[in-house]
């Protein structure tokens, strides 16, 4: 535009130019007196900055094996005891940042990598997932100690015990009684908890003169990621299922009082609840195989009400729920499955 404004000037005035186009005069005097931009001068070392070789001097030493393990504040404050001085701590943040060195020095221990289980149960005792909650007592802060074991497939509670302590003999004991009555055969079983004391203990774990242990039964053990409830999604939630019910005491009144409601509680459990996710069906009748007998009972009952009053189903004939095929404690990403399909 300015060059426009100069070339029309030439013919008439510089103020009838602008006036025609439609350009301030004042614009077009400020870009005639504009200088060109100029490149700045060189910055200047400051004279009190620290040379290129004391400056290695002082990367050297916050990087030997002696303080690699230390802050810069803590190496300033041993070089003044031994009477040198490198540079002010400041300082020596400021050449630790030049070199992308700026972060934690300590040698600490670092948490180490957990792979998330995948476990997979397509049939009862092929998956147990057991856990300890805590049962108040009559006296405030002291409680009782409530461990399960739950098979993931058929929801079958197929052992549990009641204690005044939480022990990784305990727990030991009571798997090996369990894993007994259920006839688990070496290699069969995969046992999986959190990762309490007593779920990670060497008791519970290592083989020794005791025929009990997990190890001499051949149970192969999982456990989940630290702080990660969902690893243990059964267990979580029969203990939900179990502090919901309405009969469920606020505390309980000895440790007789907590085994003989534990007792009640798991009958019911076991015979009684009907879980949705497995066809509506008790863990009992899973558990032990009953459940195609049961579906196809139910599926005889459906088909009669069909047949009687088939103008109520506008959907066809109902199907029975169905029990599920397979049960997954975190199940592998639909990618994978669609890949390798």
């Amino acid at each position: 535009m300015r060059q426009a404004v100069t070339e029309l000037a030439e013919q008439t005035s510089l103020q009838e130019a602008c006036e025609l186009l439609a350009y301030p005069r004042s614009s077009y005097y400020r870009q005639q007196q504009a200088k060109p931009a100029q490149e700045p001068p060189p910055t200047r070392p400051s004279p009190r900055s620290l040379m290129t070789t004391e400056q290695e001097a002082v990367r050297s030493t916050l990087n030997s094996d002696r303080f690699v393990d230390s802050s810069p504040r803590q190496v300033y404050g041993t070089l003044l005891d031994e009477g040198e001085y490198l540079c002010s701590v400041s300082t020596m943040y400021r050449v630790l940042r030049a070199h992308d060195e700026l972060r934690e020095r300590r040698d600490q221990k670092r948490h180490p990598a957990y792979a998330k289980p995948e476990l997979l149960a397509t049939a009862p005792n092929q998956v147990w997932s057991w856990d300890i909650t805590k049962l108040r007592e009559p006296v405030p802060h002291v409680y009782y100690y409530m461990y399960t074991v739950l098979d993931i497939f058929s929801r079958y509670v197929v052992g549990y015990l009641v204690a005044e302590r939480e022990l990784a003999t305990l727990a030991r004991q009571l798997v090996a009684d369990s894993c007994a009555k259920q006839g688990i055969e070496p290699d069969q079983l995969i046992l999986h908890a959190d990762r309490g004391s007593s779920m990670t203990s060497k008791t519970l774990a290592l083989a020794d003169t005791s025929t009990s242990s997990v190890q001499a039964l051949d149970v192969g053990k999982s456990h989940s990621r630290p702080y990660t409830s969902d690893d243990n999604p059964y267990s979580e939630a029969q203990f939900k299922t179990m502090k919901y019910r309405p009969d469920y005491p606020d505390r309980f009144g000895g440790l007789q009082h907590a085994r003989s409601w534990s007792r009640s509680f798991f009958h019911w459990y076991n015979q009684e609840h009907r879980h949705t996710s497995l066809g509506l069906m008790t863990p009992a009748t899973v558990h032990y195989g009953l459940a195609a007998e049961l579906t196809v009972k139910r599926q005889a009952v459906l088909a009669a009400a069909y047949e009687k009053h088939p103008e109520r189903f506008v959907k066809g004939e109902p199907q029975a729920p169905q029990l599920p095929t397979a049960v997954w404690i975190n199940p592998p990403p639909k990618e994978c499955d669609e890949q390798s399909s």
